[in-house]
C-alpha cells in the first residue's frame, strides 16, 4: 500500500483528501485556504503536488472541476489516468462538506507544524550526540528553529481596505475617550514623550552617541522612570556589572554624588537618603543581567521566565554575539538587529538598544551632529529602528559659547511622527538626565528629575 507506514508521524489523510475533494466540488473554497495552506503542508507528497495544480488553475483564473483536474494532474505526471480519475472522483464524492474546509485546513496545518517539532527535535539530538558545537549554540539554534515556527502560525490572512478603515476609526474612536489607556510607554521625559507619543510597543528605538555622552545613564534614567510607574524594565547590560548599574540608579534617584559610593565617605544625611531610595528602588520590578556576549536567543529565554514585561534595554548592540557564524562583522550586527526587532514584536514591548557611533562625525568639517550614517557596523540597523535617537553635547565643540549641561537628544528617525531635536537638562555628578526648563539666561536646571 502506498501509504503502509503514515501512522508513524501526524498526518490526517482524511483532512488532506477533503480538501482536494472540496475544491473540485467548489473551487471558490480556495478562497479560504490560499492564505493559510501550503502545498508543502500535506503529509503524502502527491497531494501535495495536486493541490499546487489546483492552486495554480485558481491564480491563472482557469475553470476548476473534476475533469480540469484531472487533466492538469496527468499531464503533470502526478498520477497514471485511471488511478487519478478513480481517486479524485473518491475524494469529491466522499468529501463531508465544503462548508467546513477552513477546519480541514486547520487540521493539515496542525499535523504540519507536529511534523516539523519532530524533525527539529532529532535535529537538535544529532547535533547534541555529535558534540559539534557547545550546548550554548546548540540552545540558540534549537530557540531560533522553535520561533520560527511560532512566527509562521501568526501569518494572518490580508484585510479589506473598508475593513481596517472601519478597525482605524474604532481605535482612534476608542483613543479619543481614553488617551492614557492607548499611550505608548511614557519615559517621563516630558519632549521625548511628546514627539514620539512613549515608546510604541514593538517598538525598536535605538539610542546612540559617542562614548562618553551618557546613553548609558540616560537609559538607566529611562528605566528607573519607568520601574517607578510600576512597570516591568528588564537590562541587558554587556559593558557594566549588576553592581555599577545598582549604584547607578541609586546616585540618581538619592542624589549622592556617584564617587562616593566608590570612597564610601557619605554625610549622616546622604546615608539617608540612600537608604530611602534604596527602599524605594527596591520595590519596582527592574531585572539586570550583566552576561557579556550575549546573544538574541538567550535573551528571550530570560525574558520568558519573567512573570510580566512593559520595557527591554540593551547596552549595547555592538558587544553582542549573534549565535552564528557570519561573513562580517557588519552582516552581524545586521543579523542582531534583525532579531532584536523581532524580539519586540513577539513580546509586543518596546526594545531600547544602545549602539556606538563611527568616528564619522569628528571627521566632518563644520556640524558635528551625528546622523543615520554614522551607526557603527549600521548595516540595515537604520531600515529595522522604529525610532533613533543620538544624544550631542555641542559644548564639547564649542566650549566657548556651549552650555555643557543643555543636551541635544535628536530624534533623527521616527516612524510614527515627525523629527525633532529636543533638550536635556544634564548633571555630571548623578550621571542624571532631567526635562530641560530654559530660565531667561538660558541655563537648565541639571538637577531637574524628571517625575517619578
Amino acid at each position: 500500500m502506498e501509504f503502509e507506514d503514515l501512522r508513524r508521524v501526524p498526518h490526517s489523510l482524511e483532512a488532506e483528501q477533503s480538501i482536494i475533494g472540496a475544491l473540485i466540488v467548489d473551487f471558490n473554497c480556495m478562497e479560504d485556504l490560499a492564505a493559510i495552506l501550503r502545498p508543502e503542508y500535506f503529509y503524502a507528497e502527491k497531494y501535495g503536488k495536486v493541490y499546487s495544480e489546483i492552486q495554480e488553475m485558481y491564480m491563472t483564473s482557469e475553470k476548476i472541476d473534476f475533469v480540469t483536474v484531472l487533466n492538469r494532474v496527468v499531464a503533470a505526471g502526478i498520477y497514471e489516468e485511471a488511478e487519478a480519475k478513480q481517486l479524485l472522483y473518491d475524494m469529491a464524492s466522499s468529501v463531508p462538506s465544503t462548508k467546513n474546509v477552513g477546519e480541514y485546513a486547520k487540521i493539515v496545518v496542525e499535523k504540519y507544524n507536529l511534523r516539523r517539532l519532530i524533525s527539529i527535535c532529532e535535529d537538535i539530538t544529532e547535533k547534541c550526540y555529535g558534540q559539534s558545537d557547545d550546548a550554548q549554540s546548540i540552545i540558540d539554534y534549537a530557540e531560533a528553529k522553535i520561533y520560527d515556527v511560532r512566527a509562521q502560525q501568526s501569518n494572518t490572512a490580508m484585510v479589506e481596505l473598508k475593513t481596517a478603515l472601519i478597525e482605524s476609526f474604532d481605535r482612534v474612536s476608542k483613543i479619543a475617550q481614553d488617551r492614557a489607556a492607548f499611550a505608548g510607554l511614557q519615559t517621563n521625559f516630558r519632549d521625548l514623550d511628546r514627539v514620539l507619543s512613549g515608546f510604541g510597543k514593538s517598538d525598536l528605538i535605538l539610542l546612540a552617541a559617542r562614548p562618553g555622552l551618557g546613553k548609558t545613564s540616560l537609559a538607566l534614567n529611562i528605566a528607573q522612570n519607568v520601574g517607578l510607574q510600576g512597570k516591568t524594565v528588564a537590562i541587558f547590560s554587556l559593558e557594566m556589572s549588576n553592581e555599577q548599574l545598582a549604584n547607578r540608579l541609586l546616585a540618581s534617584h538619592s542624589g549622592v554624588d556617584n564617587k562616593k559610593f566608590r570612597t564610601g565617605e557619605l554625610s549622616t544625611n546622604e546615608w539617608i537618603r540612600m537608604g530611602q531610595s534604596s527602599e524605594t528602588l527596591a520595590k519596582t520590578h527592574i531585572y539586570l543581567d550583566d552576561t557579556p556576549d550575549m546573544t538574541v536567543a538567550q535573551m528571550k529565554a530570560k525574558l520568558r521566565r519573567l512573570p510580566a514585561l512593559d520595557l527591554v534595554i540593551v547596552d549595547y548592540m555592538q558587544l553582542m554575539s549573534s549565535g552564528t557564524k557570519t561573513a562580517s562583522r557588519q552582516e552581524a550586527v545586521s543579523e542582531i538587529s534583525r532579531s532584536m526587532k523581532m524580539m519586540a514584536k513577539e513580546f509586543d514591548v518596546p526594545v531600547l538598544c544602545l549602539s556606538q557611533l563611527s568616528r564619522a562625525s569628528e571627521k566632518r568639517e563644520g556640524d558635528k551632529r551625528p546622523m543615520p550614517s554614522d551607526l557603527r557596523e549600521s548595516g540595515s540597523i537604520e531600515q529595522d529602528a522604529d525610532a533613533i535617537l543620538f544624544l550631542y553635547n555641542d559644548a564639547i565643540y564649542n566650549k566657548e559659547t556651549a552650555n555643557p549641561n543643555k543636551i541635544e537628544l535628536i530624534i533623527a528617525k521616527n516612524r510614527h511622527g515627525p523629527t525633532e531635536t529636543v533638550y536635556l537638562a544634564w548633571n555630571n555628578t548623578l550621571t542624571k538626565f532631567g526635562n530641560y526648563k530654559a530660565k531667561k539666561e538660558n541655563i537648565p536646571l541639571p538637577d531637574e528629575a524628571p517625575p517619578a
